[in-house]
């Protein structure tokens, strides 16, 4: 019995022996037969399409296709495409979707496609979460979130237009800012020195020991800086700046 993973990371040599008993199967419809071979996988359809969808070994085995029930790779990447983008964590789980990116993130032609993919996905999820405030929704979001950064999945243009929604209670909620600091995508002194990014989440990676005293004491030369700000950088500073002893 192949696993979501298994199908997701396996050889081709191990595809074909995993669907080549199939292959005599022709007395059902695309849909009817896939979903036949899924269920006898022990896997939903929406499993079976992004596992085979996203091993990057799949595109070079057309002799499958057929016994799959699919008469070209566009039309099963068309609809693997449609349900990464608009589940959210009901056909497929939040272990598959971190097992897809442990996966792309290593593919330079799957990874491009992922990172076409992840802003309609987000948007998906944010929306969702703006409606329902499921609690459980959030946390899994977190948890992605997180793996799109460790991953690689996420590159600066991703990371800048994430930046540039300064008042975006998604940043927030995600502590992203310090996420995108500790994925070095974007280097710590260049993110602290932005008026775009807020005092409080300044203060974060302050308290998380992301920004030097040394840049601290920079940025307060600035006369720009907000009021907020300011009182911010002096508190910490009086707290954390280490003491002169006088000794030269």
């Amino acid at each position: 019995m192949a696993s979501f993973r298994d199908i997701l990371t396996g050889s081709g040599e191990e595809l074909v022996k995993t669907f080549y008993v199939y292959v005599k199967d022709k007395q059902f419809f695309k849909q009817e037969k896939f979903g036949r071979i899924a269920k006898e996988l022990r896997l939903s359809t929406a499993q079976l399409k992004c596992a085979v969808g996203f091993n990057p070994n799949f595109k070079d085995l057309t002799e499958i296709l057929p016994i799959l029930g699919y008469e070209s790779i566009d039309e099963l990447v068309q609809e693997r495409n449609a349900l990464f983008i608009n589940d959210i964590y009901k056909k497929l789980s939040l272990d598959n979707i971190l097992a897809i990116y442990s996966i792309v993130r290593d593919d330079p032609e799957l990874l491009r496609v992922m990172q076409y993919l992840l802003e309609s996905r987000l948007k998906t999820i944010e929306s969702k979460i703006e409606a329902t405030v499921n609690s459980m929704i959030i946390e899994k979001y977190k948890a992605e979130m997180r793996a799109i950064y460790s991953d690689g999945i996420a590159d600066i243009d991703f990371a800048e237009k994430r930046l540039d929604k300064i008042d975006s209670g998604f940043r927030a909620l995600l502590n992203e800012v310090a996420i995108i600091t500790e994925s070095k995508l974007i280097p710590a002194g260049d993110i602290f020195f932005r008026n775009t990014i807020l005092p409080e989440e300044k203060r974060k990676l302050l308290n998380k020991g992301l920004i030097p005293v040394e840049l601290v004491e920079t940025r307060l030369e600035d006369e720009n800086i907000s009021p907020q700000e300011r009182k911010m950088l002096n508190e910490y500073l009086k707290l954390n700046k280490p003491a002169d002893t006088g000794i030269s």
